[in-house]
Protein backbone atom coordinates (compact mmCIF):
# COMPACT_ATOMS: atom_id res chain seq x y z
CA UNK A 1 0.00 0.00 0.00
CA UNK A 2 1.32 3.44 -0.95
CA UNK A 3 1.72 5.89 1.93
CA UNK A 4 0.71 9.52 1.57
CA UNK A 5 1.06 12.56 3.86
CA UNK A 6 0.67 16.31 3.75
CA UNK A 7 3.88 18.35 3.66
CA UNK A 8 4.77 21.76 5.05
CA UNK A 9 4.28 24.61 2.60
CA UNK A 10 1.51 22.81 0.75
CA UNK A 11 1.39 19.69 -1.35
CA UNK A 12 1.62 16.04 -0.44
CA UNK A 13 4.26 13.34 -0.36
CA UNK A 14 3.85 9.71 -1.39
CA UNK A 15 6.16 6.74 -0.85
CA UNK A 16 6.45 4.55 -3.93
CA UNK A 17 8.04 1.09 -3.92
CA UNK A 18 10.87 0.73 -6.47
CA UNK A 19 9.04 -1.89 -8.54
CA UNK A 20 6.02 0.44 -8.85
CA UNK A 21 7.86 3.59 -9.92
CA UNK A 22 7.49 3.05 -13.66
CA UNK A 23 3.74 2.55 -13.36
CA UNK A 24 3.38 5.49 -10.97
CA UNK A 25 5.04 7.90 -13.39
CA UNK A 26 2.97 6.56 -16.30
CA UNK A 27 -0.24 7.24 -14.35
CA UNK A 28 1.09 10.66 -13.27
CA UNK A 29 1.52 11.60 -16.94
CA UNK A 30 -2.00 10.45 -17.84
CA UNK A 31 -3.61 12.33 -14.93
CA UNK A 32 -1.76 15.59 -15.56
CA UNK A 33 -1.86 16.20 -19.32
CA UNK A 34 1.45 14.53 -20.09
CA UNK A 35 4.95 15.45 -18.98
CA UNK A 36 6.65 18.65 -20.07
CA UNK A 37 10.17 18.06 -18.72
CA UNK A 38 12.39 16.17 -16.29
CA UNK A 39 15.29 17.62 -14.32
CA UNK A 40 17.78 15.20 -12.77
CA UNK A 41 20.33 16.15 -10.10
CA UNK A 42 22.38 13.95 -7.77
CA UNK A 43 19.73 14.14 -5.03
CA UNK A 44 16.40 14.98 -6.70
CA UNK A 45 14.44 14.17 -9.84
CA UNK A 46 11.79 16.76 -10.70
CA UNK A 47 9.10 15.96 -13.27
CA UNK A 48 6.91 18.83 -14.50
CA UNK A 49 3.55 17.84 -15.93
CA UNK A 50 1.68 19.50 -18.77
CA UNK A 51 -0.74 21.16 -16.34
CA UNK A 52 2.07 22.54 -14.16
CA UNK A 53 2.03 19.94 -11.38
CA UNK A 54 5.57 19.11 -10.25
CA UNK A 55 6.61 15.74 -8.79
CA UNK A 56 9.94 15.97 -6.93
CA UNK A 57 11.50 12.64 -6.01
CA UNK A 58 14.16 12.51 -3.30
CA UNK A 59 16.86 10.11 -4.47
CA UNK A 60 17.25 7.42 -1.78
CA UNK A 61 20.80 6.34 -0.97
CA UNK A 62 22.16 9.06 -3.23
CA UNK A 63 23.77 10.48 -5.11
CA UNK A 64 22.16 9.47 -8.36
CA UNK A 65 24.99 8.17 -10.53
CA UNK A 66 23.89 9.10 -14.02
CA UNK A 67 25.71 10.96 -16.78
CA UNK A 68 25.08 14.70 -16.72
CA UNK A 69 23.37 14.86 -13.32
CA UNK A 70 26.30 16.34 -11.36
CA UNK A 71 25.48 19.87 -12.56
CA UNK A 72 21.83 19.11 -13.24
CA UNK A 73 20.37 17.63 -16.40
CA UNK A 74 17.13 18.96 -17.92
CA UNK A 75 15.46 17.03 -20.71
CA UNK A 76 12.12 17.22 -22.50
CA UNK A 77 9.44 14.72 -21.60
CA UNK A 78 9.59 11.92 -19.04
CA UNK A 79 13.11 10.62 -18.33
CA UNK A 80 13.12 8.81 -14.98
CA UNK A 81 14.96 5.68 -16.11
CA UNK A 82 18.11 6.50 -14.10
CA UNK A 83 16.03 6.97 -10.92
CA UNK A 84 14.18 3.68 -11.40
CA UNK A 85 17.40 1.79 -12.09
CA UNK A 86 19.01 3.33 -8.99
CA UNK A 87 16.02 2.51 -6.76
CA UNK A 88 15.82 -1.11 -7.93
CA UNK A 89 19.35 -1.94 -6.73
CA UNK A 90 19.11 -4.43 -3.84
CA UNK A 91 20.76 -2.93 -0.76
CA UNK A 92 21.64 -4.14 2.72
CA UNK A 93 20.32 -1.60 5.22
CA UNK A 94 20.74 -1.10 8.97
CA UNK A 95 17.54 0.08 10.69
CA UNK A 96 17.31 1.90 14.03
CA UNK A 97 13.80 2.68 15.30
CA UNK A 98 13.30 4.41 18.65
CA UNK A 99 10.34 5.87 20.50
CA UNK A 100 9.61 6.43 24.17
CA UNK A 101 9.87 3.09 25.92
CA UNK A 102 10.60 0.96 22.88
CA UNK A 103 13.14 0.31 20.18
CA UNK A 104 13.77 -2.05 17.31
CA UNK A 105 17.01 -2.58 15.39
CA UNK A 106 17.63 -4.78 12.40
CA UNK A 107 19.38 -5.56 9.17
CA UNK A 108 17.28 -5.70 6.00
CA UNK A 109 18.10 -6.86 2.49
CA UNK A 110 15.92 -5.80 -0.41
CA UNK A 111 13.23 -4.56 1.99
CA UNK A 112 13.14 -7.80 4.02
CA UNK A 113 14.42 -8.04 7.62
CA UNK A 114 17.06 -10.75 8.00
CA UNK A 115 18.20 -10.00 11.57
CA UNK A 116 16.53 -8.04 14.36
CA UNK A 117 16.22 -7.25 18.03
CA UNK A 118 13.23 -5.51 19.63
CA UNK A 119 12.62 -4.48 23.24
CA UNK A 120 10.10 -2.43 25.20
CA UNK A 121 10.47 -0.62 28.52
CA UNK A 122 7.92 1.02 30.79
CA UNK A 123 8.06 4.82 30.65
CA UNK A 124 5.11 6.30 32.52
CA UNK A 125 3.12 9.22 31.16
CA UNK A 126 2.97 12.63 32.75
CA UNK A 127 1.30 13.04 36.16
CA UNK A 128 -1.38 15.60 36.97
CA UNK A 129 -0.37 15.62 40.66
CA UNK A 130 1.51 18.56 42.13
CA UNK A 131 4.14 19.26 44.78
CA UNK A 132 6.64 16.65 45.96
CA UNK A 133 4.56 13.85 44.52
CA UNK A 134 4.87 15.29 41.04
CA UNK A 135 8.62 15.79 41.44
CA UNK A 136 9.14 12.18 42.56
CA UNK A 137 7.03 11.00 39.63
CA UNK A 138 9.06 13.14 37.20
CA UNK A 139 12.36 11.74 38.53
CA UNK A 140 11.06 8.20 38.21
CA UNK A 141 9.88 8.89 34.67
CA UNK A 142 13.23 10.41 33.70
CA UNK A 143 15.02 7.38 35.10
CA UNK A 144 12.78 5.04 33.10
CA UNK A 145 13.44 7.03 29.92
CA UNK A 146 17.21 6.93 30.50
CA UNK A 147 17.12 3.16 31.01
CA UNK A 148 15.06 2.71 27.83
CA UNK A 149 17.50 4.78 25.77
CA UNK A 150 20.49 2.99 27.30
CA UNK A 151 18.96 -0.34 26.26
CA UNK A 152 18.35 0.99 22.74
CA UNK A 153 21.97 2.19 22.51
CA UNK A 154 23.29 -1.17 23.74
CA UNK A 155 21.28 -3.11 21.16
CA UNK A 156 22.26 -0.75 18.33
CA UNK A 157 25.91 -1.11 19.32
CA UNK A 158 25.74 -4.90 19.57
CA UNK A 159 23.61 -5.63 16.49
CA UNK A 160 24.28 -2.81 14.01
CA UNK A 161 27.72 -1.31 14.58
CA UNK A 162 29.65 -4.57 13.98
CA UNK A 163 27.97 -4.88 10.56
CA UNK A 164 28.46 -1.31 9.32
CA UNK A 165 31.18 -2.36 6.91
CA UNK A 166 28.69 -4.74 5.26
CA UNK A 167 25.68 -2.40 4.90
CA UNK A 168 24.97 0.10 2.14
CA UNK A 169 23.08 2.59 4.31
CA UNK A 170 21.57 3.34 7.71
CA UNK A 171 17.92 4.39 8.07
CA UNK A 172 16.50 5.92 11.25
CA UNK A 173 12.92 6.09 12.45
CA UNK A 174 10.82 7.23 15.40
CA UNK A 175 11.11 10.11 17.83
CA UNK A 176 13.72 12.68 16.76
CA UNK A 177 14.45 13.74 20.34
CA UNK A 178 15.18 10.17 21.36
CA UNK A 179 17.41 9.73 18.32
CA UNK A 180 19.32 12.91 19.21
CA UNK A 181 19.92 11.53 22.70
CA UNK A 182 21.29 8.32 21.19
CA UNK A 183 23.51 10.40 18.92
CA UNK A 184 25.35 11.54 22.07
CA UNK A 185 26.55 7.98 22.69
CA UNK A 186 30.07 7.88 21.25
CA UNK A 187 29.79 4.17 20.52
CA UNK A 188 27.11 4.97 17.92
CA UNK A 189 29.00 7.75 16.13
CA UNK A 190 29.89 5.52 13.13
CA UNK A 191 26.23 4.49 12.86
CA UNK A 192 24.85 8.04 12.83
CA UNK A 193 27.58 9.14 10.42
CA UNK A 194 26.09 6.76 7.84
CA UNK A 195 22.43 7.69 8.47
CA UNK A 196 20.20 8.84 5.61
CA UNK A 197 18.71 12.36 6.02
CA UNK A 198 15.16 11.01 5.99
CA UNK A 199 13.73 9.86 9.34
CA UNK A 200 10.75 7.49 9.13
CA UNK A 201 7.63 8.41 11.07
CA UNK A 202 6.65 5.16 12.80
CA UNK A 203 4.38 3.74 15.48
CA UNK A 204 5.74 2.31 18.75
CA UNK A 205 8.55 -0.04 17.63
CA UNK A 206 7.80 -3.75 17.44
CA UNK A 207 8.76 -6.46 14.99
CA UNK A 208 5.85 -5.78 12.62
CA UNK A 209 6.76 -2.07 12.59
CA UNK A 210 10.35 -3.01 11.76
CA UNK A 211 9.15 -5.13 8.83
CA UNK A 212 7.11 -2.20 7.55
CA UNK A 213 10.06 0.18 8.01
CA UNK A 214 12.30 -2.14 5.98
CA UNK A 215 9.93 -1.81 3.03
CA UNK A 216 9.50 1.94 3.46
CA UNK A 217 13.26 2.47 3.73
CA UNK A 218 13.78 1.48 0.09
CA UNK A 219 10.74 3.36 -1.22
CA UNK A 220 11.14 6.61 -3.14
CA UNK A 221 9.44 9.61 -1.54
CA UNK A 222 7.85 11.90 -4.14
CA UNK A 223 6.51 15.34 -3.22
CA UNK A 224 3.70 16.71 -5.39
CA UNK A 225 3.30 20.48 -5.68
CA UNK A 226 0.54 22.35 -7.43
CA UNK A 227 -1.88 19.44 -7.38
Amino acid sequence: MMRERQVAGGGRAVEVAPDRLEGWYARFAVRNDGVRSTELTPHTVAVTAGNGVVAIASVPFGPLDAEGTVDGLAVDGLAVGPLIEHALVSRRIALLLVRRGGHSVGIARGGVVVQSRTDRHLVQGRSAAGGWSQQRFARRREGQARNALRSAADDAFEVLVPQLSEVDAVVLGGDRRALEKLREDRRLAPLFARAEPRVLDIAEPRRTVLDDAAERAVAVEITLRGS
